[in-house]
């Protein structure tokens, strides 16, 4: 037999078999479930996301002789016929290349008719959105009331073209675009099927290729085992796309978190060497900012990514002012980048202009005023801003032990091991940042080698996931495999760490502006020069 790409290979024959539209195999199996089965179904979305493949199965599925959980069976007459293409009551239809009202008229001349195999006669009618507005017009009796025999099975990437009055008539299901992750999984499963190796970066790269779209992915998969000779290697499939891995991406924003010019242009120099495209590489870095502030904002919204791992580690080094900044750069920069004298030399700006623009604390520089004698007499200055932080000699503030925020945040010495507090816990352990929110937002009432026993704050999201990551780490810092965590949600009358960490800022905050406002240099700069502060530019050191 000659080769069947992978596309088609593996296209699935029953609902089990769909990836990703558990919202439409859900409905379709009620309605065959109850017989409520409406007589025509638009199916609409990206390119290859499953609408025809859908189409079909619903087709074998309505006129099957043994539905299996209301599946098909695939192995009566009709499923067999159907997969080889060889079943009569299915008229399958491209209607970019039908598009005049004769062919439409044809093809319904004989829908009066009853079915020569099945139960019902099933129309499929492809990329629907491309007949004319005559065929339309031939179409829309029958599809206002067909024979009981008939159902019309629609399937469109841009329903917008269709009239409203072909719309109001069919049960519309739209089918979402694929995640990156529910690829790389079929990919995976793909390819142990099919004995072939491959590196989990490469599948990656394919994956985000991919669009979310499965049949490109499984189209780039076909290209990617042919270019690595049938392995499947993460730099082979770099140069197949002609893209860069996400590794560079990383490196550039650590330096970017960092401020380390000389690394960001080192690594934009390493790019270089590979001829990448600039855009993409532009676009790769506005993607990861994007899933960086969807973690720093909803920790759960992630939790399905691929690369957790390394978003979490860049958002405990970004804060969320920066990414949204860094965001709104990238953007404008992409726009502008075909403006530049060439590729390399616009990356370079915007990543330069990220660096210059991002807010980066107040100089320690001290204005120093001239002297009043010096200042000419009845002619009044122009006003001043300072931006200046507190002098060298004015020491940063401090919380001590017995402050009463840490008096009030101290647990019971029941719960302290070895003189350690919750806070000390905490930091000892090393958490992943989601799992030392949650600890960050509890209170801890009594720990033992055997129990656990946290208060939650009442605002907090409990999430099982992280509720066992903390539970893991106490027993790796107890020592005791045995340990269970109890999370009770309440008021508690102590503060919690992420309480304190909001007063300590708030103190260190204040103690600074304090330092600002009594320095004789600035009092004398004000009372000389009409000189202010700028407000919100003041920061602790």
């Amino acid at each position: 037999m000659s080769y069947q790409v992978l596309a088609r290979k593996w296209r699935p024959h029953n609902f089990t078999e769909v990836v990703g539209q558990e919202h439409v195999v859900k409905s379709l199996m009620n309605a065959l479930q109850h017989d409520r089965l409406h007589h025509a179904y638009l199916f609409t979305g990206t390119r290859g996301v499953g609408k025809t493949t859908i189409a079909r199965i619903l087709a074998k599925a309505i006129n099957c002789e043994n539905l299996q959980d209301f599946n098909p069976c695939g192995e009566c007459n009709v499923c067999r016929d159907l997969d080889e293409g060889r079943f009569l009551d299915l008229i399958e239809v491209d209607a970019a290349s039908r598009t005049k009202v004769e062919d439409t008229r044809d093809l319904l001349d004989n829908a009066q008719y009853a079915p020569n195999q099945g139960r019902y006669k099933v129309y499929l009618i492809d990329e629907v959105h491309m007949l004319s507005g005559h065929s339309f017009n031939a179409l829309l009796k029958t599809l206002e009331e067909p024979p009981p025999h008939v159902k019309f099975l629609l399937a469109t990437t841009d329903p917008h073209k269709i009239p409203i009055t072909v719309l109001s008539r069919c049960l519309q299901f739209n089918l979402k675009r694929l995640l990156p992750g529910q690829i790389f999984a079929q990919m995976e499963f793909i390819l142990q099927q099919e004995n072939i190796e491959a590196e989990a970066a490469a599948l990656k790269l394919l994956s985000r290729a991919a669009d979310g779209s499965m049949r490109d992915g499984l189209s780039l998969l076909d290209q990617a085992i042919v270019y690595g000779n049938g392995k499947i290697g993460a730099e082979s499939v770099q140069a197949m796309l002609g893209t860069v891995a996400q590794q560079p991406v990383e490196d550039l924003l650590t330096a970017l978190a960092e401020g380390n010019a000389p690394a960001i242009l080192g690594k934009i120099d390493e790019l270089a060497n590979l001829t990448p495209d600039f855009s993409d590489v532009l676009k790769q870095i506005l993607q990861v900012l994007h899933r960086i502030a969807l973690l720093q904002q909803i920790p759960g919204a992630i939790d399905h990514d691929f690369d957790a791992e390394m978003l979490a580690a860049l958002a405990a080094k970004l804060t969320p002012e920066d990414v949204q900044l860094y965001y709104q750069i990238g953007l404008v920069g992409q726009r502008d980048l075909d403006l530049a004298p060439d590729p390399r030399s616009g990356f370079e700006m915007v990543m330069l202009r990220m660096l210059t623009f991002r807010p980066t604390g107040i100089e320690a520089a001290l204005i120093k005023p001239a002297p009043a004698a010096q200042l000419p007499a009845g002619k009044a200055q122009p006003p001043l801003t300072v931006n200046q932080a507190p002098p060298a000699s004015t020491p940063a503030p401090t919380i001590e032990h017995n402050s009463p925020a840490a008096e009030k945040s101290s647990p019971s010495a029941s719960a302290q091991q070895h003189g350690n507090t919750w806070s000390e816990m905490i930091e000892a352990m090393n958490l992943p940042p989601a799992t030392r929110e949650l600890a960050h937002n509890c209170v801890l009432e009594s720990i033992d080698d055997n129990v656990c026993t946290l208060i939650l704050d009442p605002g907090h999201l409990r999430i099982q996931r992280r509720e066992e990551n903390l539970q893991k780490a106490l027993q790796a810092y107890r020592k005791s495999s045995s340990l269970k965590l109890v999370i009770t949600t309440g008021k508690a009358t102590t503060a919690t760490p992420a309480e304190q960490l909001t007063k300590a800022r708030e103190d260190r905050q204040q103690a600074a502006v304090d330092a600002i406002n009594a320095d004789e240099n600035v009092q004398a700069l004000k009372e000389h020069l009409g000189a202010r502060v700028m407000p919100g530019t003041i920061e602790p050191i």
